[in-house]
């Protein structure tokens, strides 16, 4: 039998699943159960080629909407028999530096991690513990998105703050979007038929939320997003870099506490905050000044980075594009390497522009620093990492105690 692993990526009010076989990349079905705990739900359910089975109803609970995936295969198929379930978890902070087996120690450092990713740590939990109690003798493997970029070194992840902020609070560049760069890199490599240990790569991983990573040799050694996901590039509703002072600043101005900062540039900033959508294709169908002024602000800050992480890496091998935005929006891969020609970063004009989901380059032949098209599979990642998890010597149980 197939060694398949069910992904499960819970959201504060979603469920995404995957049943996956990363020895060979198949999908025997892939789901999403939606807008829980609202009025109205959605599960939609697709297994083989056909329609998919999709039932409209209220999930009031994780738990329902848990059960529903499983009502799913069990009326659709295809059967359930995972070898594990592999979990995404947001943030492992400096403990989790590779993907673990889940234990109820593993549970409770993650939680101790949650005022790190509030958003996101404590509805992961959510799922593994759902998941443990539905598959009691199935493995959980946990894969963080902060763990690839375990190999910062000291001067790409350590701020110039107080050192008791450091020391007892954990302030540092941890750095995400690492599950998908882990991803891209290895399948960079392949297009360019090369081995990624010779590799220097920058990946921008476009989407909702957005990062630039340098990779050198399948190592991540500097990254956009730092403590929290919401430093670096213009994003849909996240500001990326600002002022440190600004918090400061409103709240001598505008008597603003430091959650209602927070969460301004979290929630209220981006695209939303400079054009009222948090949509770049709604974005880049307008002709107005405000979008116009918006779509260069988000494409100057990825051409800094780019610019930054070329004099970092010292030489560059190739530039990869992946997430929603970065696979389709050929505008937005043209703007941000504008002006970038004579480091031998350049598109063509014929290939950027073609409408294709597949792997592909959209340089010129022969250009000195290829750029390239990566379709992100974050759901392939996590379960080849369980894969591995579960082949490899456990690990013991101190694993990344600070």
């Amino acid at each position: 039998m197939a060694d398949r692993v069910l992904v499960l990526n819970t959201g504060s009010s979603s469920i995404k699943y995957e049943l996956v076989d990363p020895h060979t990349r198949a999908r025997s079905a892939k789901g999403l159960i939606e807008r829980i705990g609202q009025e109205q739900g959605r599960l939609t359910h697709h297994s083989g080629n056909g329609s998919p089975y999709v039932r409209d109803r209220p999930f009031p609970s994780h738990e329902e909407g848990l059960d529903a995936m499983m009502g799913a295969f069990a009326a659709v198929g295809p059967r359930l028999e995972p070898v594990a379930v592999g979990h995404r978890v947001v943030h492992g902070g400096t403990r989790f530096t590779e993907a673990v087996l889940v234990d109820d120690e593993v549970i409770a450092a993650i939680e101790e991690l949650a005022p790190l990713a509030a958003l996101h740590n404590p509805v992961n939990l959510t799922g593994i513990r759902l998941a443990r109690k539905v598959f009691p003798e199935v493995p959980q493997v946990a894969v963080f998105d902060t763990a690839f970029h375990r190999t910062l070194p000291p001067e790409a992840y350590t701020y110039a703050v107080p050192s008791d902020w450091r020391e007892q609070f954990g302030v540092r560049r941890y750095g995400f979007h690492g599950t998908s760069c882990a991803y891209v890199s290895r399948r960079a490599a392949a297009v360019l038929g090369r081995d990624l240990a010779e590799l220097n790569l920058i990946v921008l991983h476009l989407g909702n939320g957005a990062s630039a990573t340098a990779i050198s040799g399948g190592r991540s050694v500097d990254t956009s997003m730092g403590l929290t996901p919401l430093e670096g590039l213009v994003m849909g509703t996240r500001s990326g870099d600002v002022d440190p002072a600004l918090a400061g600043y409103l709240a001598r101005a505008g008597a603003l506490d430091a959650q209602q900062v927070e969460y301004a540039l979290t929630h209220q900033g981006g695209l939303l905050a400079l054009t009222g959508s948090s949509d770049m294709r709604a974005v880049r169908a307008r002709d107005d000044e405000e979008a116009k002024l918006a779509l260069e602000i988000y494409a100057r800050r990825i051409r800094k980075y780019v610019g930054a992480y070329y004099a970092l890496l010292g030489r560059v091998d190739a530039i990869v594009f992946t997430g929603g935005v970065g696979e389709h929006d050929a505008a937005t891969r043209a703007a941000s390497l504008t002006g970038l020609d004579r480091l031998g970063i350049a598109l063509d004009p014929a290939l950027n522009e073609t409408d294709s989901a597949g792997e592909r380059a959209v340089s010129p032949a022969g250009a000195g620093v290829p750029v390239l098209v990566i379709p992100t599979d974050e759901e392939q990642e996590i379960a080849r990492q369980t894969l591995a998890r579960l082949a490899s010597p456990p690990l013991p149980s101190s694993i990344g105690r600070s």
